[in-house]
């Protein structure tokens, strides 16, 4: 079944202008770098999950040496990453595949690395996704990967007019919910952190960003009445970030084995 367009060329033209070329979730290189810390990446096979357009791909292969394979639901991102790739010479050591969203076609025990970046809360099957990374992960690889998470109880009436606006699918669980889930799923030394501080600040200075200096390049790119959207869209992220609605969360987990070989 086709997967409906949401990441169309507006919303990644967006994301872009205010993360940066490449990246489709905040944080940039260094959002890569707190979720390969002391990994050993070099000559390592990493699955992203949810690749986009290809940014942390791109980073996990040049600055960390890694061979990587992106995967993604939606074609004309994965289109978008090879071209990319093409012109960075980086075809060789970045793949990227579009796939139909449920279980993988890879092999059991083809990564060393299984990444994720603001992605996982988009998926409706999370045990699904964890228990296909636990598969395609060797004995001892990790799963890394950082996401948007809720506050305990129902979504407040900010969340449900912050979803309306991003025009996008979310099914988000809290910190602990992602915790239950993985140890379900079989993955041992479960650390979590919540660094939501980082984002309340960032969100609040975005928003002022594209209300005002980033706001001329985004008529220019977007038009005016997708400019005023997404200046609207970013006041009511600030809300539920700032309100605490939404978290910002790190995950990581071991697939059970041998000693992990990726711990420096």
């Amino acid at each position: 079944m086709a997967h409906e367009i949401e990441y169309n060329d507006a919303m990644t033209t967006m994301l872009e202008l205010i993360w940066g070329v490449g990246f489709m979730a905040p944080g940039g290189e260094g959002n890569i770098a707190k979720l390969v810390e002391g990994l050993e990446t070099r000559d390592r096979r990493i699955l992203d999950i949810g690749c986009g357009i290809g940014g942390p791909a791109f980073v996990l292969a040049s600055k960390y040496g890694a061979q990587v394979v992106g995967i993604d639901i939606e074609p004309q991102l994965i289109e978008q990453a090879r071209l990319r790739a093409e012109k960075l010479g980086m075809g060789s050591n970045c793949e990227f595949v579009a796939v139909d969203p449920g279980p993988m076609t890879f092999p059991d025990e083809s990564f060393d690395v299984v990444l994720s970046t603001g992605v996982i809360m988009q998926i409706e099957n999370k045990r699904e996704i964890f228990e296909e990374a636990l598969r395609v992960l060797k004995p001892g690889g990790i799963l890394t990967c950082y996401d948007w998470m809720k506050s305990e109880g129902e979504y407040s009436e900010d969340m449900h007019y912050w979803f309306k606006m991003e025009r996008l699918t979310y099914s988000m669980k809290t910190l602990q919910e992602y915790e239950a889930m993985l140890r379900d799923a079989g993955f041992i030394d479960i650390d979590l952190t919540d660094s939501s501080e980082w984002y309340r600040q960032r969100v609040q200075e975005e928003y002022e960003q594209i209300r005002s200096e980033l706001y001329p390049r985004m008529v220019e790119l977007l038009g005016k009445q997708e400019a005023d959207h997404f200046v609207e869209n970013w006041r009511a992220m600030k809300v539920v970030c700032v309100k605490g609605d939404v978290y910002q969360g790190y995950y990581r987990a071991r697939k059970p084995g041998r000693p992990n070989p990726h711990r420096v």
